[in-house]
């Protein structure tokens, strides 16, 4: 899933843990990858890309998808008994769209509880009734999942968009009951044994590919989720599950809340000299929303905050070195102490997970997420080896400029670089190289123009119309932005919110996509068309403040094509089968790859100039200053690759070799694994695994490698458009819908390698990667 950029996550379980798709800190990059381009900072993907929410995507039954119609937007019945409470509790009527403004804390006890009543009910029909075939049991069990799914896909996405400790109690009260029914239903016998007996029969071979491979992931996760293990060891594997479940909440939680708990307030202007524009009206904005009411961009008082926009501007810009080193300390060092420390957290997920491998007869925990993945642990290694060595001469490379440019201008730390100089000397250094100033190009960046731009590549690429469609869907902020998408006869053919703006006090960091609803021929209204898809869209960019629009930096906007790559997937599916539709039952390692597709097109001439105009005059960015982005794409592109192959390299060490409670704990392993993946060694007391949301409270636990491997998967599809030539306009057309009604299209119904096979013609080479990043020589 951003940014990593996204919230796409797999975990082995059964129906569908809405995390965060990534939504992490997803990281600002410094150059483009999509998700991982350039920057120095403590998680980022190359994009901001926490991005695929948590997700179970997987062809699980667990995974769920909502319900909603085709022609008419979905409306979801509610059969549940009703009593006093539950008569007018939103979370249980019928709706069209979720009611996401009127959900309150106060709804989620009694509605999941009496959502979980009816939902057991109907899994002890569904097992006493079950036979070997679609309608009798694939269906069924589709529409309880979905009624699950959709549900507490409500609760938990305003628990990530508007955080209050009411509902974080509520919902950490109902949670456990939640997984209890998670647990019986990926673990019953009855719906194991008929999956068991279709894939055993003679219509086996009649199924069509995407029942083929619905039949047979619901085996293996069945088998992953502890079907066939005995009555003790089964209720030892529940317990791991309901701990790991509680575990990976906290840890977001006490992430949040360190993130937050950090506030600097500077009186004295001097104290910020550097800071743009831009960041100071945003700190000043902190300022007020904490009391100073008269605080102002031009005279402060300022706030200066670990939120990403914050937290970059300063290590960008801030010429105030100990200012820098503050802030960085602090935001290494988040979740690491006191009542928030993650550290015992880190330690119990680790030692549970191991557990459970043991459990299901795997030797670690990666080999268990692998299972469901393209990937296997000695190939994801292998191709993180690869990129390290091709990209480690151009990393060192990367510090020696820096030092040598540093000295240049007299820089007291020449000769003694540190983490909190890198960021601040590398944008400096650009400026100098590229004379691109990253400030300067917010004006030429507006919010509006950018979406105009992005929809407006969307209709060339793939043939579809997005029109706003403010009020016909409930929201949860006056920011957020509903959309409908349309296809060339003016038929919806899905919807989509989009909240972009940072909001630091209740909204989790990072960007995501998520699901709302999938399409589905079985949760059709009208019992023809299919329930139209519908996703939301999350980011944390620069809030408009005064009279000034959201203008947005050069990442921001390679952060909201890669999160819109995410949701045309979803969105744009054409499989009707609900457990494999949009990004549903797609190898976790392949799903990133539509949104780092989509990140190149903001090197893209004619896209980048249609949405590159000034704010105030309306004047296109100059071609000369065009040329220069596009010769900066490769800045400190080894020490980019770096990061995030340390990242991915730690993540699989952690989950393969790793020993809790032996002779090494997480930091000297994290030590160790820099070593050989960073030029500068992190801090001793770098604790940046305590905010590493992606593995422990994500999807992304033993997957983070799956951003470098789908990045080459996007890379090489992208060549697809390079080959038959950028500037052709017809066929870039044809070449766009070849990429829809494949890698767009198919979802989780057809194997990730053929459907690149089958767009692309042949298996893919990182070769392209290398190639956009700058680093081919390297390899040769």
């Amino acid at each position: 899933m951003a940014s990593a950029r996204f919230s796409v996550s797999r975990s082995l379980h059964p129906i569908l843990k809405r995390p965060h798709f990534p939504s992490y800190p997803s990281s600002p990059r410094f150059a483009p990858k999509a998700l991982l381009k350039s920057h120095p900072y403590p998680l980022w993907s190359s994009s901001f890309s926490f991005c695929l929410r948590t997700f179970h995507r997987s062809t699980s039954p667990y995974l769920a998808s909502s319900s909603f119609s085709s022609l008419s937007p979905p409306s979801m019945a509610s059969s549940v008994p009703v009593g006093d409470n539950i008569e007018s509790n939103p979370l249980l009527q019928d709706f069209h769209f979720p009611p996401f403004d009127v959900v309150e804390a106060k709804h989620v006890r009694p509605g999941i509880r009496a959502l979980l009543k009816k939902l057991e009910s109907d899994l002890d029909e569904l097992e006493k009734t079950v036979e070997p075939s679609w309608p009798k049991l694939v269906e069924p069990l589709e529409k309880i999942v979905d009624r699950l799914t959709v549900v507490w896909g409500m609760v938990n996405h305003l628990k990530a968009v508007k955080d209050t400790a009411e509902l974080r109690a509520a919902v950490e009260e109902v949670q456990p009951e939640k997984v209890k029914f998670q647990l019986r239903l990926g673990q019953s016998k009855p719906i194991y044994n008929a999956f068991k007996a279709i894939k055993e029969s003679t219509d086996w071979h009649s199924l069509s590919e995407a029942r083929k491979r619905i039949v047979d992931a619901q085996i293996k996760e069945a088998v992953l989720n502890g079907v066939s293990l005995e009555d003790d060891k089964r209720e030892q594997f529940n317990k791991i599950q309901q701990e790991l479940e509680r575990l990976a909440h906290k840890f977001s939680e006490n992430v949040l809340d360190a993130t937050k708990k950090f506030e600097k307030l500077i009186t004295d202007k001097k104290e910020i000299d550097g800071l743009p524009a831009t960041a100071l009206g945003l700190a000043a904005q902190s300022a007020v929303s904490k009391g100073h009411e008269n605080a102002n961009a031009e005279n402060g008082p300022w706030m200066i905050t670990l939120d990403v926009p914050s937290f970059i501007s300063v290590m960008q810009h801030a010429r105030n070195r100990a200012l820098r080193e503050e802030v960085y300390r602090a935001y290494i060092t988040r979740a690491s102490s006191g009542d928030l420390d993650n550290t015992p957290i880190i330690n119990q997920i680790l030692k549970l997970r191991l557990e459970k491998a043991k459990l299901l007869n795997y030797n670690n925990y990666a080999e268990v997420s692998m299972a469901t993945k393209m990937a296997t642990v000695d190939k994801a290694a292998e191709l993180l080896e690869k990129l390290r060595s091709a990209s480690w001469n151009a990393a060192v490379q990367d510090v020696e400029d820096l030092k040598s440019y540093s000295k240049s201008q007299d820089a007291p730390e020449a000769d003694n670089l540190s983490h909190w100089d890198m960021s601040f000397w590398s944008e400096r250094l650009r400026e100098s190289k590229y004379d691109i100033n990253e400030e300067e190009l917010r004006p030429y960046f507006s919010f509006s123009k950018v979406m105009d731009g992005l929809f407006n590549l969307a209709k060339i690429l793939f043939g579809i119309d997005i029109e706003p469609a403010d009020g016909l869907a409930p929201v949860w902020n006056n920011d957020v932005r509903f959309y409908c998408v349309k296809d060339s006869s003016g038929t919806p053919i899905a919807y989509f919110y989009f909240d972009p703006y940072s909001r630091p006090s209740e909204k989790r960091e990072g960007a995501w996509m998520d699901e709302v609803v999938s399409r589905s021929r079985v949760l059709s209204r009208n019992g023809t068309a299919s329930r139209l898809p519908i996703a939301h869209m999350v980011c944390n960019q620069t809030p408009p403040f005064g009279d000034k629009p959201s203008l947005m930096t050069f990442r921001e906007v390679e952060t909201v094509f890669h999160e819109f790559g995410h949701a045309l997937q979803h969105m744009l599916t054409k499989q009707d089968e609900g457990l494999v539709s949009g990004i549903r039952g797609i190898e976790w390692d392949a799903v990133e790859l539509p949104s780092q597709f989509m990140e190149n097109w903001c090197y893209h001439r004619d896209t980048l100039m249609s949405i590159a105009k000034h704010y105030q005059t309306g004047e296109s960015l100059p071609e000369e200053v065009y040329l220069k982005l596009l010769a900066a794409r490769t800045f400190r592109a080894g020490s980019l690759s770096l990061r995030q192959i340390k990242f991915a390299s730690l993540d699989l060490e952690l989950h393969t070799k790793y020993i809790p409670d032996g002779s090494e704990s997480v930091y000297d392993v994290d030590q160790r694994v820099s070593k050989k993946t960073q030029v500068i060694p992190p801090l001793p007391e770098d604790r940046f695994l305590c905010s590493f949301n992606h593995i422990f409270a994500g999807g992304y636990a033993a997957g983070y490698y799956s951003y470098k491997w789908a990045e080459v998967l996007s890379a090489d599809a992208f060549s697809a458009f390079e080959d038959a030539g950028l500037e052709d306009s017809k066929a870039v057309k044809e070449t766009g819908h070849k990429f829809r009604e494949t890698i767009l299209a198919l979802g989780g119904g057809k194997a990730p390698l053929e459907v690149f096979v089958e767009f692309r013609g042949r298996e893919p080479s990182p070769e392209a990667l290398l190639r956009h990043n700058g680093l081919l020589p390297a390899t040769a």
